[in-house]
């Protein structure tokens, strides 16, 4: 299920709730005091990117996290391009932190965390190519983390399915459309962000109190 047809779906089952909260302001922007140093990126998918930007915006080390596309063949792909499952993209987020604060095996936990990683080509409602969980390495370092830390989960029988996160070389990461950058803090009244990333975002934050911005 795509986002524009899960949006007129909720809105149509929640419209006399939601009707209440369309004036909604944004929610107020963590301010990050944080003086970083310099600054490593990192490569994600996992489903849909208001989500999975806003899960890495609220951890500290991670000074700002972006959406875009990667991991397929079109160049400077739309939005739109991507939902039509032809360009190879999947939503994707660059996630830029300081590693002097949050290490590269700490994203790791909290992606895999935060996901549901055994669910195959998309994450709850969202379905498709452009929906898959991915980890893009950049390096063999990156790599070897991320995979010896899937193998770990796939032999600790925490989930009754294998994991279904792909681990891929990174080649080029396209950053979305401006309206689609901080849009779960920029659109609470959004049926969507509502009633799919907040849920996802809080799970996040009760597992990991100790890692979340003040």
């Amino acid at each position: 299920m795509n986002k524009p047809f899960f949006l007129s779906l909720i809105l149509g089952v929640f419209i006399t709730v939601l009707s209440c909260s369309t004036t909604t302001k944004p929610a107020e922007k963590i301010v990050d005091k944080t003086v970083y140093g310099p600054l490593e990126k990192a490569y994600f998918a996992a489903g849909c990117f208001w989500c999975v930007e806003a899960i890495f915006e609220n951890l500290k080390g991670v000074k700002e996290a972006v959406s875009g596309y990667s991991g397929g063949h079109t160049k400077n792909p739309t939005y739109e391009d991507v939902n039509t499952e032809t360009t190879g993209h999947a939503e994707s987020v660059e996630v830029q932190y300081d590693p002097k604060i949050i290490t590269y095996a700490t994203l790791l936990k909290v992606y895999f965390a935060s996901c549901d990683p055994t669910q195959v080509k998309g994450q709850g409602p969202d379905h498709g190519d452009s929906y898959r969980s991915i980890i893009f390495y950049q390096n063999e370092n990156e790599k070897t983390l991320a995979e010896n830390y899937k193998n770990e989960l796939n032999a600790s029988g925490k989930y009754k399915k294998p994991i279904a996160v792909e681990i891929v070389p990174f080649k080029v990461f396209w950053k979305a459309e401006g309206y689609h950058q901080d849009y779960e803090r920029n659109h609470p009244e959004n049926p969507y962000v509502q009633n799919v990333s907040i849920p996802r975002i809080e799970r996040m934050k009760a597992q990991f109190p100790e890692l979340l911005k003040k």
